[in-house]
């Protein structure tokens, strides 16, 4: 169970990392909207969270009601996983 919780807390971790990554991309480009290797990296960075969230739903319950039907099996995880204020994150 320990090393489950190690690889969730990994992953949600990795997702914060990435998404500090776009957020300061998207006001660099907000300066320079003609920088091209700008937007490829944006682009980049944008793949890996998409992918990173699809591993966090198909492992751990949706983070976002966007990625719940990646996760469908034979329970609705987006209610039955433990909220914030329930220690979730």
């Amino acid at each position: 169970m320990n090393k489950m919780n190690d690889e969730k807390s990994r992953l949600f971790h990795d997702i914060g990392v990435i998404d500090f990554v776009i957020v300061e991309m998207q006001l660099y480009l907000n300066t320079h909207p003609t920088d091209k290797e700008a937007m490829d990296y944006l682009s980049h960075y944008v793949r890996m969270k998409n992918q990173a969230m699809r591993e966090y739903a198909m492992k751990f319950g949706p983070l976002r009601i966007s990625d719940a039907d990646g996760c469908l099996q034979n329970e609705w995880k987006w209610v039955t996983q433990p909220w914030p204020w329930e220690g979730g994150c």
